[in-house]
C-alpha cells in the first residue's frame, strides 16, 4: 500500500438496523424511529388531503428503553424507518457488583455486558430472585444497536 492512498473513515448512520416504511402504512402498536430514537408507536392520526398538498401524518411513539415520549408529522408518502426490535431470553446468572447481569443463552454462551437495568422496581425484583436463588428467565430488547433488560419471570420447571 502506497503512502499517497486515500485513506476513509466510515461511520455507521445505524440504517442497517432498520427497514423502510411508508408514513401512510404505520400503524397503532408498531415500531418507529423518531429523532433517532427506537419508539413503539401509541397514537396515529392522518389528516385527510387538503386543497394544496398531500395528507399528513402524525405519530407519538414511546421511547423502547427509556420511555421518553416523541412526535413526529410528516406526510403519508414520505419513506420513514422503522427498526428492528428484537427480543431474546437468557437465564440469569448473577449480578456482578460493579452492576453487570451475568447471563446464559440457551446455547450456553455468557453474556456479561447488560447493566442492571435502570427502573428500581425490575432491577430490585432481578436481585431479590439472585438472593433468594431462584432460576430466572430475563428478557433483552434490542434495537438500534442497543440493549436493555425489560422484564423477568421464573423458569417453568
Amino acid at each position: 500500500m502506497s503512502s499517497d492512498e486515500e485513506t476513509f473513515d466510515s461511520a455507521d448512520a445505524g440504517a442497517a438496523n432498520c427497514t423502510p416504511i411508508e408514513a401512510g402504512s404505520v400503524r397503532k402498536g408498531g415500531f418507529l424511529m423518531i429523532k433517532g430514537r427506537p419508539t413503539k408507536i401509541v397514537d396515529v392520526s392522518k389528516a385527510k388531503v387538503g386543497k394544496h398538498g398531500a395528507a399528513k401524518c402524525h405519530f407519538v411513539g414511546i421511547d423502547i428503553f427509556n420511555q421518553k415520549k416523541y412526535e413526529q408529522i410528516c406526510p403519508a408518502s414520505a419513506q420513514l424507518a422503522e427498526p428492528i426490535v428484537t427480543r431474546t431470553e437468557y437465564t440469569l446468572v448473577d449480578i456482578s457488583d460493579d452492576g453487570f447481569l451475568s447471563l446464559m443463552a440457551s446455547d450456553n454462551s455468557m453474556r456479561d455486558d447488560l447493566k442492571v437495568p435502570e427502573d428500581a422496581a425490575l432491577a430490585k425484583k432481578l436481585k431479590e430472585r439472585i438472593d433468594e436463588g431462584k432460576d430466572t428467565l430475563v428478557t433483552i430488547l434490542g434495537a438500534v444497536g442497543e440493549e436493555q433488560c425489560i422484564d423477568c419471570k421464573e423458569v417453568a420447571s
